[in-house]
Order: structure tokens, then sequence, then C-alpha cells
């Protein structure tokens, strides 16, 4: 079955595919787009495992002047939610209150996420429709999604934002600087420390069945002849 390319009829237009042609890279890309467009694209395992080992992702919206509006958004691992196959959710934790975003999304659904694990140097581009949910309007869906795992997000939380995924392309992963934060560090330590101390028990348990055997060896050789 051939890879969905949903993404490539909505990012690929006349202009970039026309650059493809003369460069060469449209046999690649942009041919995708003289099939069909397959729809929606689901979330696989792939993804939803990038997405929820996060703690942080870039949200473009399209502000009502036109302008394209990169917002950062950070919280505890996991924060970003997979709510199903197609569907994506966070909690909308209070800020400037300059509301860009929100409001933005009042007037076009449009969103695109970039995330970025460092560590793993993994990218994925995401792009979807976006719509806001006061508090007030669904509590019961802020509370999911203050939940994360067997925490709850003690930040003021405004509203749940709620994503409907079109499409996503990964990228190359030629460009990430890897960068390790203290958990991660932590963790790898934690892995290292515990095979370190499994490798320790393995040379000691050796280092006894050598010593039983030259107890042994020791034991035969100092034992009298027999007589005939």
């Amino acid at each position: 079955m051939p890879q969905s390319n949903h993404y490539h009829h909505l990012m690929f237009g006349p202009a970039a595919i026309a650059r493809q042609k003369v460069d060469g890279s449209y046999t690649a890309y942009g041919s995708q787009t003289e099939r069909p467009d397959d729809g929606p694209t689901p979330l696989d395992t792939r993804e939803k495992a990038m997405i929820r080992a996060l703690d942080q992702f870039q949200i473009a919206t399209v502000a009502e002047t036109g302008w394209p509006y990169i917002q950062y958004r950070s919280g505890p691992k996991g924060f970003l939610q997979v709510l199903d196959d197609r569907t994506l959710g966070f909690a909308d934790f209070a800020g400037n209150h300059q509301y860009v975003t929100a409001a933005n999304l009042d007037h076009d659904d449009r969103v695109a996420l970039l995330l970025v694990n460092y560590p793993l140097r993994q990218r994925l581009k995401l792009y979807g429709r976006a719509r806001t949910v006061e508090a007030a309007d669904d509590p019961e869906l802020l509370d999911r999604l203050r939940k994360i795992g067997d925490m709850t997000v003690a930040a003021t939380c405004e509203r749940s934002v709620v994503i409907d995924v079109e499409a996503f392309d990964w990228n190359c992963t030629r460009s990430i600087i890897p960068r390790y934060d203290a958990a991660y560090l932590a963790e790898l330590s934690e892995v290292y420390q515990r095979k370190a101390g499994e490798r320790e028990q393995e040379l000691l348990q050796r280092i006894s069945e050598l010593e039983d055997q030259l107890t042994q060896s020791s034991t035969h050789r100092s034992d009298p002849e027999t007589p005939s």
C-alpha cells in the first residue's frame, strides 16, 4: 500500500512543484500529488511514542493580519496528549494574557506543530485543525488533560486545546544538535549503574566459582595415594 500523500497535497503548491522539477527532486516529493488525495493521516505507534515523550513543542497559527505566529509550549513530559489515532489535546496553561494563539484559532483553525526529541535527534512536523474549549464549557475535558499519569498539573489552566490531525512528516536528523537535560542524564546514569551492578555480581560469582575450583584442585593434589 503506498504511503499516504495528504501531507504532499497540503504542502506542495504549484510553485514548490515547479522548483522541485528544476532541482530534480520532483520524483521523490511532488510526484505524490499525481495520485488523488488520501485524506487525513492517522497517527501510528511511532508518532504516538514521539509525542508522549516530549515536554516541549512549537505551535504555529495564522494571525488575522495574515502573518504566521509561532509560540513555544512546555510542560511535564506527556502534557501533549494522544486522545486517539487522529486527535491530540493539551491543557492551555495561563501565560502573558496576549491570547494571540487562542484568538487566531477563533478565525482560522489551521495549526502546525514542530516536535523535536533532542537526545534521540528526532523531528516531526504535524499539521491539523485546532479548537479551544473554555474550562467552563467542558471542565471534564480540562481535568482529563491536566492529568498526566498519576500527576495532576498544578498550574492554572484556562482552557483545553484539541487538535484534529491532518498530516505529519518526519524530517531527517542531520541538522539536529543533540541536547540532554538533567532528567535524561539521570535516567542514563541509573541504567548504567544497574548494568554495572549486574556485571559486578556476575564477576563476583565467576570469582567464587574459580576459587572453588582451585580449592578442589589443591585438595586433590594433597591427598595421599591409595596403597596398592
